[in-house]
C-alpha cells in the first residue's frame, strides 16, 4: 500500500511529554501502534489511525518514521476539524500518511532544510536550529524506538498542500 522509498530524515528534540520506556530492557519494544496506544497523549491519533484503517499497515514490518501529533496538537485545529476528518476517510488518510516517512530515520540523520518524501507522495521540510521542526511543527520528543520504526512527537498536525 505504501510506496517504499528510503528518505533520510530524523529529528532531535527536547523531552516535553512523558517519556516512553520498556519495562524490561531486554524486551523488544512494541510496534508503532502499540506504543502510541499505550500512551494517553496519542488517543486522538490512535482513533484517527483506526478510523482510516491504517492500524494493520502501521503494525506491519515497516520500517516507518512517524511524526506523531499529540492530543493537544489535534485540539489546536479549528473546532469541528477532527470530527469532520473522521467522516472524510480519504482526506484523513492523506493527512495521516503525510505524517509517515518510509524507513527508520533517527535524529542523528538530520540536516537543516532537508526534504523527506512521505508515504502520501508529498515531502516535508525539516528545520534544524534552536529547535527541530517538521513543516513548522516543533519536535518535542525524538527517537522513540519501536519494533518497526521510530516515533518523533510533534506539537502540531501537519497538512499536505
Amino acid at each position: 500500500m505504501f510506496r517504499m522509498t528510503l528518505s533520510a530524515v530524523a529529528l532531535a528534540g527536547a523531552v516535553a511529554i512523558p517519556t516512553f520506556a520498556v519495562a524490561d530492557m531486554h524486551e523488544q519494544p512494541g510496534d508503532i501502534v502499540d506504543i502510541a496506544a499505550g500512551n494517553e497523549t496519542f488517543s486522538t491519533l490512535v482513533a484517527a489511525v483506526t478510523a482510516a484503517g491504517l492500524v494493520d499497515t502501521l503494525k506491519g514490518e515497516g520500517p516507518f518514521t512517524v511524526f506523531a501529533p499529540t492530543d493537544e496538537a489535534f485540539a489546536a485545529l479549528p473546532e469541528g476539524t477532527v470530527e469532520a476528518l473522521l467522516e472524510d476517510i480519504p482526506t484523513l488518510t492523506a493527512i495521516l500518511t503525510y505524517h509517515v516517512v518510509p524507513g527508520t530515520v533517527m535524529s542523528t540523520d538530520l540536516e537543516d532544510g532537508m526534504m523527506a518524501e512521505t508515504v502520501n507522495g508529498a515531502s516535508v521540510t525539516i528545520g534544524v536550529g534552536e529547535t527541530v521542526t517538521v513543516d513548522g511543527a516543533n519536535v518535542i520528543q525524538a527517537d522513540i524506538e519501536a519494533s518497526n520504526g521510530v516515533i518523533h512527537v510533534i506539537d502540531a498536525v501537519i497538512l499536505p498542500e
